[in-house]
């Protein structure tokens, strides 16, 4: 399985986690509505999702589910994060967090409980 999601697949895997198990017709439906895609553009990420191990498509009504969860996804794009930008290192991603000025104190005080608690 290719390890990156791509916006577009992330887009479409939130709304399979939202309703699976989900037709492929209401999830072209639901896209529409969300994002704004048409029915080729739904089908065609659907397309790719299947083919990279992510989504399962079967009979009656190629109805479609997730074959990776939310939390798994979260922790490997963080994964990927964490090494693309900051070279795998954690106390480097935790110091870009606390210089952003938009970091809220609740934010930081939940931060550090969750140090605290691991």
């Amino acid at each position: 399985m290719e390890d990156h999601f791509y916006d577009s697949e992330m887009k479409l895997m939130e709304l399979v986690w939202e309703q699976e198990p989900v037709s492929a017709k209401a999830l072209s439906l639901l896209a529409e509505e969300r994002i704004g895609w048409n029915k080729n553009t739904t089908y065609t990420v659907l397309k790719k999702l299947v083919a990279k191990g992510r989504v399962e498509r079967s009979e009656p009504g190629f109805m479609c589910r997730s074959l990776i969860s939310r939390e798994a996804v979260q922790q490997q794009e963080a994964r990927g994060l964490l090494e693309r930008f900051f070279g795998g290192s954690k106390k480097a991603l935790f110091s870009a967090l606390l210089e952003d000025e938009s970091t809220t104190p609740e934010e930081l005080d939940a931060l550090k409980r969750m140090i605290e608690e691991h």
